[in-house]
């Protein structure tokens, strides 16, 4: 799908399992030569951080064909303005919660918690030192969470962050101890912590790219990006 030329963007169709099978078996110059719009979330954030990592396309975290239904319209328009737009996207959360104030800049990136540990150590992990990152979850214990964000922790994936902001956590425990994890766990780094951001498993699901530079205000609960995602 890269290689032709018919082909403009790639929406993957849905997320499951099995994308870090493919990851060292996928020919990156190929894509890095055919650059192209990729969609996707959920497991697919394997896919989008390898891309990124051994190519340096900026990827796309947001909703799947599979999701998108007359429920959820908007999570389609906002795809469309994504990837089109000549305009620098801007999200505001204000149903979001500010848990340490502040502001950050950095190149944004995020996805699925629980791939993004599986991915450390690998080679097909970009560095999150400077940046934004976001994360989501759907179906996690809370000590299942801990663990995660232990392991990000102890693997020094979180002390180079410039600020966290949390999407949506479905189905994992209640949000006031998601929040106390979160707090416990980024104690020290000094960065803003903010949640409520629309991305994940829920009904809503806006498009992020990933590898562009942001502006996060925490206390305003703003999310700016600094340039077009495709020019």
């Amino acid at each position: 799908m890269f290689r032709d030329r018919d082909i403009k963007a790639i929406f993957c169709t849905r997320g499951g399992y099995g994308t870090m099978r493919l990851l060292g078996d996928i020919n990156y110059e190929i894509i890095k030569e055919n650059p192209k719009i990729f969609v996707g979330y959920s497991d697919i954030t394997a896919l989008l951080m390898a891309i990124l990592k051994m190519t340096g396309l900026i990827t796309f975290h947001g909703p799947m064909v599979r999701g998108l239904t007359t429920r959820n319209q908007g999570n389609w328009e906002n795809l469309l303005h994504a990837i089109s737009s000549t305009e620098p996207l801007k999200v505001s959360f204000l149903e979001g919660t500010t848990l340490v104030e502040g502001k950050a800049d950095g190149k944004l990136m995020g996805g699925n918690l629980s791939m993004l540990c599986h991915l450390v150590g690998t080679s097909y992990f970009p560095s999150l030192d400077g940046c934004i990152l976001f994360v989501e979850e759907k179906g996690e214990a809370l000590y299942r969470l801990d663990r995660m964000l232990n392991h990000l922790r102890l693997s020094g994936q979180l002390a180079g962050l410039s600020g966290l902001i949390l999407g949506g956590f479905e189905d994992c425990t209640d949000m006031p101890a998601i929040k106390d994890l979160m707090v416990d766990i980024l104690s020290g780094l000094d960065i803003p912590l903010v949640t409520g951001l629309p991305v994940g498993h829920g009904l809503k699901n806006l498009a992020l790219p990933l590898g562009l530079p942001a502006k996060l205000d925490a206390d305003s609960k703003t999310l700016s990006l600094s340039e077009a995602a495709v020019i």
